[in-house]
């Protein structure tokens, strides 16, 4: 699939706002103790990615009901659903300046992950997680997300890379008071 920037600006990429809000004291302070562990930013960027996929778990998995959609909340509160965990990740790269893009694919609800630009290229990453045995990894060779769609069940990617949250998807995070009502209104598609 061919993955297609939404806006042909690459520094729209690396903006904050406010869901991916990469001033917040908590990214940043977050950033600064991952990029202490990193060799280059491909290793920040893997360093990242496992702890938002590990260190924050899916509010699903754990029966949290608290709702957080900002990127300094999901990390602070450490918890968030699959578009959530995207907001915090994508701060967390463009706090360390690697251009970081949400993508979406279409399940029962939508389902949120990032693309992070590396070698002139965009590469998807799922910070889910996924569920035992589909564990989404950091890879720039390929991708291991936590799912893949089937189209006959009406499953598909989208192939456009948001430099800001989809609005239906912000809309729905921001407007629901805890996790079980998101649930109800999360978008079915795009």
């Amino acid at each position: 699939m061919e993955l297609i920037q939404n806006t042909p600006d690459l520094s729209a990429y690396l903006a904050a706002d406010e869901a991916i809000d990469h001033h917040h004291p908590v990214v940043r302070q977050t950033a600064a103790r991952l990029a202490d562990g990193a060799n280059d930013s491909y290793d920040y960027a893997r360093l990242a990615f496992e702890f938002v996929r590990d260190e924050i778990p899916h509010s699903l998995d754990t029966g949290d009901p608290r709702q957080t959609w900002r990127a300094s909340d999901v990390i602070e509160r450490r918890t968030g659903i699959c578009c959530a965990k995207a907001h915090a990740l994508a701060a967390l790269l463009r706090a360390e300046d690697i251009p970081t893009a949400l993508c979406y694919q279409k399940f029962e609800v939508v389902h949120g992950l990032v693309a992070v630009r590396f070698d002139g290229a965009w590469h998807r990453q799922d910070p889910r997680g996924g569920e035992p045995g589909e564990s989404a990894a950091f890879r720039l060779d390929g991708e291991q997300l936590a799912f893949v769609p089937d189209p006959e069940a009406g499953e598909r990617d989208y192939p456009e890379l948001y430099a800001t949250p989809h609005p239906a998807i912000l809309a729905a995070l921001r407007d629901a008071p805890d996790v079980p009502s998101l649930w109800r209104s999360c978008p079915a598609a795009l």
